[in-house]
């Protein structure tokens, strides 16, 4: 978050980390009249302010897209969210999510939500279908275990990015229906899906796509102080893992062995992705490789659901469980 106000970027974050200051309920019922704050699954104090207000960051709901032979200034090795539904294919580059982090979207009729939260490395797509109703989200400007807090316009309620899971409000305990994805380099979208199309900003003058405003964060040894939970005591916090339900497995191990198989579950590395959180210019992020996770079902590989995150988003979200290095 806080890539609303780039400028400002620096101050923001500084004063944030700090203070860590908790508003409390009471100063967000003025922001959030429609959210039911009465109902909640979670400890209050664990949400905190990003800096940006609700919508600061504003989610696109008109996407546009164009051919993968059409696309400008898009590397081969950059990362991007490739989503196949229904045969029909599109990839959302995080050159763009990482400035609005939502895309609500409709593919071959399916209503989707993709979604990144630059703090976690999190690229996870859900159906936007809540029940019988189908709704679009947004940003709150608040996080929970540096994870982005969404909301859906239906109800306001709030939403755990990283679990698809209802928070705050009227749907508490519900959760949304995660939709098969790669994070993937778009050389290896285009492969796979020639015929595809590519996310491109409506307007390319309003944010400095291509830039990442979090230089080297996935080169630190400890995540921004917006994260106040223990870490791992055996794996360092920002190491990435492969999550797959409630089981993860260290990027390196994988890195390492190039092929895993646990039960029905498959795991592939391979090299030619870079990462989006690593140099300033997101042309120039280092290596960390392609991840593709599959389920066997009658005889074939099928896509399964997946996310690549740090050891200490994993740790928050599933304490007690540990992660496979070896």
């Amino acid at each position: 978050m806080l890539r609303v106000f780039p400028i400002l970027f620096a101050a923001v974050l500084l004063t944030a980390t700090q203070s860590a200051a908790f508003p409390g309920p009471a100063s967000w019922q003025e922001e959030w009249p429609r959210t039911d704050f009465g109902k909640s699954s979670v400890d209050l104090g664990e949400i905190f302010s990003g800096g940006p207000p609700k919508d600061g960051i504003p989610s696109i709901d008109e996407p546009r897209f164009v051919s993968v032979k059409s696309v400008r200034g898009l590397k081969g090795y950059e990362p991007v969210i490739g989503v196949v539904v229904n045969g029909e294919a599109r990839a959302y580059p995080l050159r763009v999510l990482m400035w609005h982090e939502i895309v609500n979207d409709t593919i071959a009729g399916v209503p989707v939500l993709v979604t990144y939260c630059p703090l976690c490395n999190s690229a996870v797509v859900f159906e936007r279908r809540i029940g019988e109703r189908v709704t679009t989200f947004g940003t709150t400007g608040k996080l929970r275990h540096s994870d982005m807090v969404m909301y859906d316009r239906m109800t306001e309620s709030w939403w755990q990015q990283f679990l698809g899971e209802a928070i705050v409000g009227e749907l508490t305990g519900q959760s949304l229906k995660a939709i098969p994805s790669r994070l993937e380099s778009f050389a290896e979208f285009k492969a796979r899906a020639p015929k595809g199309v590519v996310l491109v900003p409506n307007d390319e003058g309003r944010r400095d796509y291509g830039r990442n405003p979090y230089a080297f964060y996935d080169s630190r040894t400890v995540p921004y102080e917006f994260f106040s939970g223990p870490f791992p005591g055996y794996i360092e916090p920002m190491v990435r893992v492969v999550v797959v339900g409630d089981k993860a497995w260290s990027l390196p191990l994988l890195r390492e062995k190039g092929r895993i198989e646990d039960g029905e579950l498959v795991l592939n590395w391979r090299e030619g992705q870079s990462s989006a959180l690593d140099h300033p210019d997101m042309t120039r992020g280092r290596e960390v490789g392609n991840v593709v996770v599959q389920r066997r079902s009658n005889g074939q590989l099928v896509d399964e659901v997946y996310d690549v995150t740090f050891a200490f988003v994993y740790h928050a979200f599933h304490e007690g469980r540990r992660i496979v290095t070896e």
